[in-house]
């Protein structure tokens, strides 16, 4: 008799236990929806910094893992035509106009996020006292920008310096043109050039923290960018549309616009 009752209350315990492991496994399913997920997004090399954070606070919210490709505009937008892409995040509208063209974006999905804003970046106490976009022009200037082939920044870059009557002239300057925002920086940091164009929210980056001055562009003179994202139709194709929306969702967040100030940049309908 006594074994028998030892029998049950091992039954019972047994059954308690795995009901509870079961309910446990339950709840972080119900917790993180997309464990096993996997995304490929596609991001602008400018963005770095706070889609880092961004990619962090989404896989530990839903358990899903996100894969993610830095690079210039044009680079992305080359891969997005060959491999794909579940989100497509450039540098700048046009190239989401150029993927939509081609219907590889799902325009449903199409949301601007942050604003991108052209600066004069030139070293430490600005040695060729460099104040305005004219200056880029003068003798003896090393100007560095972004390929416009390659990057956003490059594409508006020169269209700054036309709208300005000043591409001409500041060509002659140009030393390097780099296929990524990223490394217009670091020949600003260590003084292998004199000033570069660069998007405002970089200056917080710690690579450039008390390495360079800013020389603000004025309004009229600027070409101010917008930066959007979308799913593409790889993720309907793949299986990830869920998953993919669901991120597109999260960095258009009022939690995520907190994050995109942090670093620096302006939400788009804050």
């Amino acid at each position: 008799m006594n074994g028998k009752i030892y029998l049950l209350i091992s039954s019972m315990l047994i059954f308690g236990v795995l009901c509870g492991c079961l309910n446990e496994n339950e709840e972080i399913q119900k917790n993180k929806p997309y464990e096993g997920k996997t995304i490929t997004v596609l991001c602008g090399a400018g963005l770095m910094k706070p889609m880092n954070e961004l990619i962090q606070n989404f896989e530990n919210k839903t358990g899903a893992k996100v894969e993610v490709h830095y690079g210039g505009s044009a680079e992305l937008f080359g891969i997005l035509t060959t491999t794909g892409g579940d989100v497509f995040i450039p540098g700048a509208y046009k190239y989401t106009e150029d993927a939509m063209k081609k219907e590889l974006i799902l325009k449903e999905t199409v949301k601007n996020i942050t604003y991108h804003i052209p600066v004069i970046a030139v070293p430490k106490g600005n040695p060729k006292n460099i104040k305005n976009l004219e200056d880029l022009a003068k003798p003896g200037v090393r100007v560095v920008i972004g390929d416009p082939n390659a990057c956003a920044i490059g594409k508006v870059s020169k269209k700054i310096l036309e709208k300005n009557q000043l591409w001409e002239n500041v060509s002659k300057n140009i030393i390097v043109k780099t296929p990524t925002v990223s490394q217009l920086l670091i020949y600003i940091t260590t003084n292998q050039a004199d000033a570069a164009i660069i998007w405002e929210d970089m200056v917080t980056w710690a690579e450039g923290k008390g390495k360079i001055d800013v020389v603000r562009i004025p309004k009229e003179k600027n070409i101010i960018k917008t930066i959007p994202t979308a799913v593409t139709i790889y993720a309907k194709k793949d299986g990830n549309l869920e998953v993919a929306k669901a991120f597109n969702d999260y960095i258009s967040s009022d939690e995520a616009k907190e994050i995109w100030k942090k670093w620096g940049f302006i939400p788009c309908n804050q």
